[in-house]
């Protein structure tokens, strides 16, 4: 692992006490976080269940460290299953032996199919079956995005599969060790490094009701907005394309919880909001859920022009 000088662990304590919030008399304890993972003394497993795996792609765009950082630094990443070197048997052997050990963080992407094991299956095992295996062994397991928080796309409306959220299927096989909701589609890269480190430094963040950081996801998105005056004066999009609020066009910032439109996204470059797109709701219990309630509704829109007719 490539020697990091204290500098280099202080400029990066810097860099998350601000994400985090936090003043400078933490940096000390953040940046024994980051020794720690760097170290190898807090391993981290990652598992893919049911997903796209946009949640790694997306841990991927970090900045502030950069992925290469974060893997191969700052984190002591002991087996993903898109990300690691060793595959087939022997990548299994790394996971298995990890799991004999214990003392691990957890991360767990994508869903699990309940009703249905033989839909998902690593190395031979069914997923549900090696989650249950990690999750035993592991220190605190975070659920990466929101198929794995809340069950998301894989448990949509009439999924064959029978799929449910990491997070419930883990409580109802009485796994009770500290569980940490990370939702989005996908997760902010911020949002995954900032837990990690806050596990590390103080434990288990302030959550929310459905679980998930208050640091990162207390306020509304509709609170945020900077359409939110559009709001006010009733100045509402009728076209995609128009200014003004989006909220007639099916925007759900209104119902959905996370800091999208003060951090952005791709290095700080934009939201969907701010695209001229309505906020989808994605990192929402909700999200995905219901057939009746789809991303983009074009049955706003059709009242608004039949409204002016």
């Amino acid at each position: 692992m490539p020697e990091i000088s204290r500098r280099q662990f202080m400029l990066l304590s810097a860099k998350l006490a601000a994400l985090l919030g936090v003043g400078a008399s933490a940096l000390p304890a953040i940046a024994q976080a980051v020794q720690t993972l760097a170290s190898g003394q807090a391993p981290l497993l990652w598992l893919q269940g049911q997903s796209c795996s946009g949640c790694s792609v997306s841990l991927l765009n970090a900045v502030h460290p950069d992925p290469v950082a974060i893997l191969t630094r700052y984190v002591s990443m002991q087996f993903h299953g898109t990300l690691s070197t060793a595959t087939g048997e022997l990548g299994m052997t790394v996971l298995n032996d990890n799991i004999r050990r214990g003392g691990y963080l957890l991360a767990v992407e994508g869903a699990v199919p309940a009703a249905m094991p033989e839909a998902c299956v690593v190395g031979g095992e069914p997923f549900a079956q090696q989650l249950l295996r990690a999750a035993a062994a592991a220190e605190a397991i975070v659920a990466v995005g929101t198929c794995a928080c809340y069950g998301g796309i894989p448990a949509a409306e009439n999924n064959p599969t029978g799929s449910q959220s990491a997070m419930a299927y883990l409580q109802a096989n009485g796994i009770a060790k500290p569980l940490i909701a990370i939702p989005g589609c996908p997760v902010h890269p911020d949002w995954l490094v900032g837990t990690l480190v806050q596990l590390l430094s103080f434990g288990v963040p302030e959550l929310n009701a459905d679980g998930a950081p208050k640091m990162f996801f207390e306020r509304l998105v509709h609170d945020q907005c900077p359409r939110f005056a559009d709001y006010e004066r009733e100045n509402f999009a009728e076209h995609f394309s128009d200014s003004g609020c989006l909220f007639k066009l099916g925007c759900l910032g209104p119902v959905t919880h996370a800091d999208c439109p003060t951090r952005l996204w791709n290095a700080g470059t934009n939201f969907c909001i701010n695209a001229g797109a309505p906020c989808i709701g994605c990192s929402s219990k909700e999200f995905s859920r219901a057939m009746t309630l789809p991303f983009y509704r074009k049955s706003e829109q059709a009242q608004i022009e039949a409204d002016k007719a």
